[in-house]
């Protein structure tokens, strides 16, 4: 009769395995790279085995058959688990990329992730997961996009990265790889979620990126090393993108579009979900306009994001951009000041306005307007007419 729970795995009387010993970590390793074991089936296996991934490989057959939705298959798979995976091997793989993996219990692990009820059991990380990211917002999209969606992807992401809010997206082309860029164009963090695993680069296309992504943020996935991406890799990586995130912004999308998955994901999560108007005669805008009929929110501008979070976002000094000295702070200057003084708590003037009353260039006004809704001094109402917030 085997004693050590941690070192064996199988039933005694088909032939143990004998395993070299394991931690909760491998695991958890081990399991996830079981077929026919998602984390709702391992959630229940680990609820029954008091949460010991260690005990769940070691239960046989018989034992994983009497829980129940455990069927034939899936016990028989988990009972045989480590003659068919190769962890150790997966452990050098780990290894030698340089990267972690991120489990439910590490303080590193997305809080809002952890909430969702098939949350995934292992997270492979290229980068790191931060305190930063609690605060995330997914920006999604098409691959096939127009010269409207792409511009508007990295606009918002780069307002969005440049507030400090960590932009999620799924690492595909079009709209993903624009709200990336937008991203960490404003220096602020993006994570990219794969449906595969991380040492496949796909699109092909996008090595660069990934190691820019990596570089100041995080690449995720919750697949195995050699994993290739197909049409179920998919729809999981859209639920760790909306999962992950406190809402999810739909950029350009057509009505078969996996962006619409994810929105449907966070809304089944009960986040909320943010939809960008598009042209009525384009295809690429009718996901889009589907979201709003059925109650994503109307998303013309930075300012209806973070309205929707501001109790997470208060008003805070921005972060020094040297590349533009009206950034530098909570407090008015320059350019933000003689704006300022321009605009009045009562009657609304519209960004022409505001450049002849002011006399600066119209590119220096529209920046330090921008700057100066996020330290909540402006706001920007309909038609791009502008109203200075009274704080006395």
């Amino acid at each position: 009769m085997c004693r050590s729970k941690h070192s064996c795995v199988g039933d005694c009387g088909l032939g143990r395995v004998m395993s070299f010993p394991m931690n909760t970590r491998e695991a958890l390793i081990a399991l996830n790279m079981i077929d026919h074991l998602g984390p709702i089936r391992l959630r229940q296996l680990l609820d029954r085995f008091d949460g010991d991934p260690v005990a769940v490989l070691n239960a046989g057959r018989d034992r994983l058959l009497a829980v129940p939705g455990i069927g034939p298959e899936t016990a028989e798979s988990v009972a045989n688990g480590l003659r068919t995976v190769d962890l150790k091997g997966e452990l050098r793989r780990i290894a030698e990329a340089g990267c972690q993996v991120v489990i439910a219990t590490d303080p590193e692990y997305p809080p809002l992730l952890r909430e969702i009820y098939d949350p995934p059991v292992v997270l492979y990380v290229k980068g790191r997961l931060t305190m930063e990211d609690r605060g995330a917002v997914a920006v999604v999209g098409s691959r096939l996009t127009t010269h409207y969606g792409v511009e508007v992807a990295r606009k918002l992401s780069y307002q969005l990265g440049y507030t400090g809010v960590t932009v999620v997206s799924g690492g595909a082309r079009g709209i993903d790889a624009a709200a990336h860029a937008g991203a960490m164009a404003a220096k602020g963090r993006t994570i990219a979620v794969l449906g595969s695993g991380i040492d496949i680069v796909f699109p092909a296309e996008h090595r660069d990126l990934f190691e820019r992504v990596a570089a100041s943020g995080a690449v995720v996935t919750q697949f195995q090393f050699g994993r290739t991406p197909d049409k179920q890799t998919f729809p999981i990586r859209n639920r760790i993108v909306a999962g992950m995130s406190l809402g999810t912004v739909v950029v350009e999308a057509n009505l078969t579009s996996g962006a619409l998955i994810t929105a449907n994901f966070a809304a089944d999560y009960g986040r909320q979900v943010f939809a960008v108007p598009g042209r009525i005669d384009s295809p690429r805008s009718k996901g889009c306009h589907e979201l709003i009929r059925k109650g994503a929110r109307l998303c013309e501008g930075l300012e209806d994001i973070l309205s929707e979070f501001e109790y997470l976002f208060p008003p805070v000094p921005l972060r020094p951009d040297p590349g533009h000295p009206c950034r530098t702070g909570s407090d008015p200057t320059g350019a933000e000041a003689v704006i300022l003084n321009a605009l009045d708590v009562a009657d609304e003037r519209t960004l022409d306005d505001v450049i002849e009353t002011t006399g600066l260039p119209a590119a220096t006004v529209s920046v330090a307007l921008f700057s100066l809704e996020m330290k909540r001094k402006v706001k920007q109402l309909a038609g791009k007419r502008f109203l200075r917030i009274d704080r006395s």
